[in-house]
């Protein structure tokens, strides 16, 4: 997945948000900061979203069931890891991965798991914090192991 998939997931979505949300477009396009004239271009498939208004999408709607079916579970990681290559860091408290999540390999308290939607891969520790996030499977294999081996 990258910016241009998830852009046009984005603004194949947006009515479905919108709607979900019980938004006019008025009150719609007033939320993402942009005319009511390109919600409903983006809307018809006319234009697509872009990247920033993709990103507040994600942001401000986050709990949105429509986007987390197309993005899973916490659809502003999708969005984190896209925007850095990849994330390598301890960050925000998960809910663990007990639903949108399969478990591809444990070391320790550490866990590698690959989302159902999306397709990348996280690892949490076993307070369900994020320590690293990316698309690149062998890559997040090596970093379990480096954080395995670190602690």
């Amino acid at each position: 997945m990258n910016k241009e998939n998830v852009i046009e997931i984005i603004s194949n979505k947006i009515r479905l948000i919108r709607l979900e949300k019980r938004y006019s477009q008025e009150k719609m396009a007033d939320i993402l900061g942009i005319s009511k004239k390109t919600l409903v271009q983006i809307e018809k498939g006319r234009i697509l979203a872009g990247w920033s208004n993709s990103v507040v999408i994600c942001s401000l709607f986050r709990d949105s069931e429509v986007l987390q079916a197309v993005l899973g579970e916490e659809p502003l990681e999708v969005f984190e890891t896209i925007a850095h290559d990849g994330m390598n860091k301890q960050k925000d408290k998960t809910m663990g991965g007990r639903v949108w999540w399969k478990e591809i390999d444990k070391k320790g308290s550490f866990r590698l798991q690959q989302n159902l939607v999306s397709k990348h891969y996280r690892i949490i520790d076993g307070q369900q914090y994020r320590w690293f996030s990316s698309f690149d499977k062998q890559e997040a294999l090596l970093r379990l192991h480096e954080i395995y081996s670190e602690e």
